[in-house]
């Protein structure tokens, strides 16, 4: 995924889009019981060949980012545009919520999916 333009300050997690998709289904309905009642989900970019998905969260974020397979790229101070860079588009576009997914709900949702993932991968 390419990174967005500047503006404002959040890293970005990018995961394959199946797990991403997942994630998301999952913090939107708050099927995430370890983190707590709260479960919202930010900004989402996808890339036009679809093959990830990008979660906006808070800046720093990626200093201790450790969830096999995704990356979270550190904005370096330049921040996330509120429009996405050629290449991408929102898959949830910003709105009233937050500007980030909280990256603790958010590493909790991914680990949530890649084991909903597996274990349908393992059915067929």
């Amino acid at each position: 995924m390419k990174n967005v333009e500047p503006r404002s300050e959040c890293d970005l997690v990018t995961v394959p889009a199946r797990q991403g998709l997942e994630a998301v289904d999952i913090l939107r309905r708050g099927a995430v019981d370890a983190v707590g009642p709260v479960m919202t989900v930010g900004p989402v970019l996808h890339d036009d060949t679809c093959d990830t998905l990008g979660f906006l969260v808070p800046p720093g974020t990626a200093d201790a980012w450790d969830v096999p397979g995704s990356t979270c790229t550190q904005s370096d101070g330049r921040g996330a545009v509120l429009a996405p860079a050629d290449g991408a588009d929102w898959l949830l576009p910003p709105g009233e919520a937050d500007l980030a997914t909280d990256p603790t709900v958010l590493r909790a949702a991914l680990d949530e999916a890649a084991r909903l993932i597996e274990a349908a991968d393992n059915c067929r």
